[in-house]
């Protein structure tokens, strides 16, 4: 990969079934600073992508390489253990080091990271989600519908969040919002034309 490059894919084949390959000769190449979409219809394969893009699933051809990954999840509940503070979970994957900078510039009051996680609302949630997989350090940051489950303000500052920080990473988003993938990216890639 170039010094500016997060992710290449290269040549990519996949499928769960032979005879049937949900990509065939797959290529993308994803820079520091950029914001590519991934859309398409449900079962077309875009989460799939993100597996073989963090190394859970092997490809049939082709290559990956990557920089180091984190991850945000539609549902950050989910992503949460339910029983223990948000600031001990951070502390689990990421060095705390200057947290309460970051916190503070992303609008979490540092009394949100001594809470449990049902504790907080949605929106309050996934900006802690954005502030563990910023303190990870990353080169790629992987968002898997990462606004869905919120309302349409809160989604729209959680976006800005995440690209207020894009000099440092490139994002890699699956939406099915096009609206959503218009505005926040660089590229778009309509996942239903790269299936066979």
């Amino acid at each position: 990969m170039k010094e500016a490059s997060v992710l290449k894919i290269d040549a990519l084949d996949f499928g769960y079934e032979k005879g049937q390959l949900l990509y065939k000769g797959f290529n993308l190449e994803l820079n520091r600073g950029e914001v590519v979409s991934i859309v398409g219809r449900s079962g077309s394969g875009k989460s799939t992508l993100f597996e073989l893009i963090a190394g859970n699933l092997k490809p049939l051809s082709g290559t990956i390489e990557k920089g180091r990954i984190a991850w945000i999840f539609q549902d950050p509940y989910s992503s949460f253990h339910p029983s223990y503070p948000i600031r001990n979970q951070i502390e689990d994957v990421a060095s705390l080091e200057g947290i309460g900078a970051i916190a503070d510039e992303m609008g979490i009051a540092e009394a949100y990271l001594e809470k449990l996680p049902h504790e907080l609302s949605g929106g309050q949630l996934q900006r802690c989600s954005i502030l563990r997989a910023l303190l990870m350090k990353p080169d790629l940051i992987l968002c898997d519908e990462p606004t869905s489950a919120l309302d349409n303000v809160i989604q729209l500052d959680v976006m800005k969040l995440m690209l207020k920080y894009l000099k440092e990473v490139g994002i890699l988003l699956i939406t099915h919002d096009m609206d959503l993938a218009r505005w926040a990216s660089d590229r778009i890639i309509k996942i239903e034309e790269t299936v066979v």
